[in-house]
């Protein structure tokens, strides 16, 4: 089994303080987050989506003013369509909101639970842990041209040795190459990474 990321062991942690679920949009440009994370139940995700809620949720409307933390209780903002109270159904029915980061790459996050309301000690934590996914994630200033080239020949549709040879360098050397381009994009896979790099407009 291959070692957890700092990236996994920060959402372990907000998984661990978050009992009925959590949803993290990172660095949200033009209303796109270039990653998200979330472990809200699916049929609520699937009702979400379903309702179009993204378009008129609350938290986000809050995540898009000030920054820093808020229970769900708190919020201050109107929810003429209910999307709060259709959540507690699904078992969200209490969670704190945490925004941070410039409004031209802001990050939004949410944490849930069925029981009780978040303690301020938790929501401290859970604030710690989304303003570290959020420092971790800005995307990088550059790739170097030899990442972008392999990126780039994979994208096409190449093999590996297929890229190598038309770039005039060993396999190992494409692979060297994939794989410094993932590091430095917090991809996984290299489809990961492509996708990343045209998010960053990279490629």
């Amino acid at each position: 089994m291959s070692k957890p990321t700092g990236l996994q062991i920060e959402l372990r942690e907000l998984g661990e303080l978050s009992p009925s679920g959590y949803f993290i949009g990172l660095h949200i440009r033009m209303a796109v987050p270039l990653m998200t994370f979330q472990t809200y139940p699916q049929e609520w995700r699937d009702h979400y989506t379903e309702a179009a809620y993204a378009l008129r949720d609350p938290l986000l409307a809050w995540g898009f003013g000030p920054t820093g933390s808020a229970r769900w209780s708190n919020l201050g903002i109107p929810d003429p369509f209910g999307i709060l109270e259709a959540g507690a159904t699904f078992g969200l029915r209490y969670g704190v909101a945490v925004s941070c980061g410039e409004i031209s790459s802001r990050t939004i996050a949410g944490s849930a639970r069925d029981d009780r309301e978040f303690t301020d000690e938790e929501i401290e934590r859970i604030e710690v842990i989304v303003r570290r996914l959020h420092n971790a994630t800005i995307p990088p200033e550059s790739l170097t041209k030899a990442q972008i080239d392999a990126l780039k020949r994979i994208a096409a549709g190449d093999r590996h040795a297929q890229a190598a040879a038309a770039l005039g360098i060993s396999e190992s050397a494409l692979k060297a190459r994939l794989t410094s381009a993932r590091q430095k994009l917090l991809a996984r896979t290299t489809a990961e990474a492509i996708q990343r790099a045209k998010d960053y407009r990279m490629l």
